[in-house]
């Protein structure tokens, strides 16, 4: 059976296609099947607009469809930009310009925790959703780093790293990524549901 993906980004795509084959999983993109839509996320919560990407698309393609909806929450704005991590700053900016805006929102604080947070969703042309949930914690960086990744990368330093994620090999970030994590996690949720296992 083939999946699609319901993010048209591109970076999102590379890394969903990546991970994805090497757990055995057969994907499709958005643009292989020539839909081009943008899905409205008007929810509040990572999960609340995965589901609807991924309800979106599965109806349109009448294809299982795998949706990513992942954001970065940093303690000491109180959990911004959370689940407007893409919109932060305004819609105009650029991904190194937001990087740039929350770096200076921080300018002036001690406190660099933060975590990336991803909410995987998978929903079934017969009303079936299976979901998955992936952190990762770290700090935010003083300056930007690196020119692997997207998105806040090149700012985000991993636990137990010195690296930024945008220093990483793509390998070494799925392997301890939001994403990485929530991917393996939804394929083992798969892997019991494609068995009849009710998961």
């Amino acid at each position: 059976m083939k999946y699609v993906i319901a993010t048209a980004n591109p970076g999102k795509i590379s890394e969903m296609r990546e991970i994805l084959f090497d757990i055995g999983i057969d994907i499709v993109t958005r643009d292989d099947l020539g839909i081009n839509i943008v899905v409205e996320e008007t929810g509040t919560t990572f999960s609340e607009n995965a589901q609807l990407k991924a309800n979106a698309i599965c109806a349109m393609s009448a294809m299982p469809a795998i949706a990513d909806d992942s954001g970065l929450i940093v303690d000491a704005l109180g959990g911004e930009p959370g689940v407007y991590s893409s919109s932060f700053g305004g819609e105009a900016l650029t991904s190194a310009e937001r990087c740039m805006y929350l770096l200076k929102k921080m300018e002036n604080t001690e406190q660099r925790d933060a975590k990336f947070v991803c909410t995987i969703t998978c929903a079934f042309p017969n009303g079936d959703i299976l979901s998955a949930n992936g952190e990762c914690s770290g700090t935010i960086a003083t300056r930007p780093y690196g020119s692997s990744g997207f998105g806040y990368d090149p700012v985000f330093i991993p636990e137990g790293e010195s690296r930024t994620m945008a220093q990483l090999t793509s390998a070494e970030k799925n392997a301890i990524s939001h994403r990485g994590k929530a991917l393996v996690k939804f394929a083992g949720l798969l892997k019991k549901y494609n068995e009849g296992i009710r998961v």
